[in-house]
């Protein structure tokens, strides 16, 4: 099967994580919102690292 360029397994997630962080993130600094946004990105790829066995 060829990659698609719109891949919407990928892209839902992505815009759904960004309206949930500005949701979360209007009453905070900054400072907050990227700490949040980066604990999240880290943790998400951690998912996926084990979800597609570590390669």
């Amino acid at each position: 099967m060829q990659p698609d360029l719109l891949r919407l397994d990928i892209i839902v997630p992505v815009l759904m994580y960004c309206a949930l962080l500005w949701w979360v993130g209007r009453g905070l600094s900054w400072t907050a919102k990227l700490a949040t946004a980066a604990v999240t990105l880290v943790l998400i790829f951690c998912v996926l690292l084990v979800e597609r066995g570590w390669r």
